[in-house]
């Protein structure tokens, strides 16, 4: 290997299928960062998502401009709204003002669907984002699209921040309820818009969701701290912490979801109740996170095993330590190591304690349904990315994206500056895509690595952690001296500045691809036909005559050897 050197998700009639439970989010304020940035990270999990950097720049609009919008998860096009007269541009889910979104889908009640709506979650996300310069005017924005065109995904939990704020903003649409409207002379659905809650996560705290509504009880209006929607003018108060639609309570008991007294009203036991696939597929990754920061999640463990539906973890918790975007790299490789449930450990692992099932999730035998287990790190994830956002420097040069594609336990974060004027090449949007191999786009070159990966995994991911590091801690000692560098010409041209940031992010990011293209070469000579070859410093060893030296046979483990005797008998036995 050569030495490192600086150089539109989910359909309309969503149901609660186990295919469904995909992504996970991390959300940390800046008292719990290390260097008083918040963070909040995404993992787009799906079967047909392509890892590939969105861009958009900036841009002035005719008054009367449309926007036609898509269904994130199978391009249909849904429909049009008014454009903005300006809109700010975005890196991948993060924008020019570092305002960054993420998302988690948790279904909710199938009956609520709206097929009259035409704003699904994916549009909420990129139009808030060019659309606000900061987290609360982007949940203005998300809340009067859809109170204006209608919400027609399920419910999904939001993660929004800036560099000073975290939100989580839990949503479901209402259902479809048509009446005739004389005036419009035409059919509209009674029930056009969203029910939600946003709640700010207190400095000093982290939060996480993954595909399970985590709001519970909530303060209800006191016009300072807690507001509904009636109030909206308070919303940029600082000392608000909470807001709601005016009639998520109402709503509910109107449906049936809940009769009790609106103070004990819960959001999600309301709009997504806790099943046992929603703990042990869900709230189980939220724990993992949690625990690894956190010296008190032994007390929940029975609840994310779908032991004890009645327990219920905290939405957001104090870490035990500041965190670092690394940390939040490491937390997205998580596959439930150091517990019973490691999953590089039970009979599904193989001889090579691979920490990945294929799917479907669940599977049958003799007429009973059983499951695999549901982690964070998971093969068809097709990117992820950790939002960097620091409130003291140039929003240009604060902003970082650290973006990786494909399995998050293969890939390598490489920042992107907000103030970069151009996607990195390998990297960009229609460089490849799901159904067309491009051998040097980014998401190719990291599939191919991780496909070997999962042939050998104890032998082949000893590298590749090698390789991942080395990346990324590169990335982050350069950090200081190219944002000094960048700082001092920001100072004197911001221009300049842009053009040297994007010079460094997408001659980094090209830099990688083409790294992890030969390190891909490089395992498949060494793990060659399931041996290992002799190698010093990345080297190959030959003999003296310059043949290659015998490879190493290390064959199976112990435990796989001993399972194929107790199920064959004699059947191998030497004679």
């Amino acid at each position: 290997m050569k030495k490192f050197s600086l150089v539109l998700v989910f359909i309309v009639a969503i149901t609660f299928s186990y295919e469904l439970f995909a992504c996970t989010n991390y959300l940390v304020t800046k008292g719990a960062s290390v260097d008083g940035c918040t963070m909040i990270s995404y993992a787009a999990d799906s079967h047909i998502r392509y890892g590939e950097l969105y861009w958009r720049p900036a841009g002035d609009w005719p008054e009367g401009e449309m926007v036609t919008l898509y269904d994130r998860g199978t391009a249909k096009p849904l429909g049009q709204i008014t454009q903005v007269r300006h809109t700010y541009q975005v890196v991948g889910f993060m924008n020019e003002y570092q305002v960054a979104i993420g998302e988690t889908t948790f279904g909710g009640r199938n009956e609520l669907n709206d097929t009259t709506a035409i704003v699904d979650y994916g549009s909420l996300m990129f139009l808030a984002l060019q659309r606000s310069t900061n987290a609360r005017e982007a949940i203005k924005v998300m809340i009067d699209l859809v109170t204006e065109y209608g919400y027609c995904s399920s419910g999904e939990s939001f993660s929004i921040g800036d560099p000073n704020e975290v939100w989580i903003l839990e949503m479901v649409s209402k259902g479809t309820e048509l009446v005739y409207d004389k005036k419009l002379k035409k059919y509209v659905n009674k029930n056009k818009g969203a029910v939600w809650v946003a709640i700010r996560i207190p400095d000093g705290y982290i939060s996480a969701h993954a595909n399970q509504s985590r709001i519970t009880q909530f303060k209800l209006s006191d016009g300072k701290t807690s507001i509904s929607s009636k109030e909206w003018d308070k919303l940029f108060n600082p000392e608000v912490e909470i807001i709601y639609a005016d009639d998520v309570i109402s709503f509910a008991k109107s449906k049936g979801y809940f009769s009790g007294l609106d103070v004990d009203f819960s959001f999600s036991a309301a709009y997504n109740p806790m099943t046992f696939d929603g703990a042990r597929f869900c709230e189980l990754r939220v724990w993992a996170m949690f625990n690894e920061v956190n010296d008190d999640m032994k007390k929940y463990w029975d609840h994310v095993c779908g032991k004890d539906l009645t327990i219920k973890m905290p939405l957001y918790i104090k870490p035990n330590r500041k965190l670092t975007p690394q940390d939040l790299f490491s937390f997205k490789r998580n596959y439930l190591q150091g517990t019973e449930l490691d999953m590089s450990k039970d009979e599904g692992a193989g001889s090579f304690g691979l920490p990945y099932r294929w799917r479907p999730l669940t599977f049958e035998v003799d007429g009973k349904e059983y499951f695999n287990e549901r982690v964070t790190v998971t093969q068809q994830t097709g990117f992820s990315f950790i939002a960097q956002m620091r409130s003291w420097l140039p929003n240009a040069i604060g902003g970082i994206y650290w973006f990786g594609v494909d399995d998050a336990g293969s890939c390598v974060y490489v920042p992107f500056y907000m103030g970069i004027t151009k996607p990195a090449e390998k990297w960009a949007e229609g460089y490849g895509d799901i159904l067309t191999y491009k051998d040097d786009a980014a998401f190719w070159v990291f599939n191919r690595v991780a496909h070997f990966k999962y042939l050998y995994y104890n032998r082949v991911m000893v590298d590749i952690s090698k390789h991942q590091s080395e990346l990324e801690n590169k990335f982050a000692q350069y950090q200081p001296e190219i944002e000094k560098a960048a700082l001092e010409i920001y100072n004197k041209d911001p221009e300049l500045a842009a053009e040297f940031l994007t010079d460094y992010s997408c001659n980094m990011a090209n830099y990688v691809v083409d790294y992890w293209s030969e390190l891909g070469n490089f395992l498949l000579v060494k793990y060659l036909d399931g041996n290992v070859k002799h190698e010093e410093n990345g080297n190959f060893v030959e003999n003296s005559w310059g043949y290659p030296k015998s490879p190493m046979f290390p064959g199976y483990s112990k435990e796989w050897k001993k399972t194929v005797v107790d199920k064959t008998g004699d059947k191998f036995l030497m004679k």
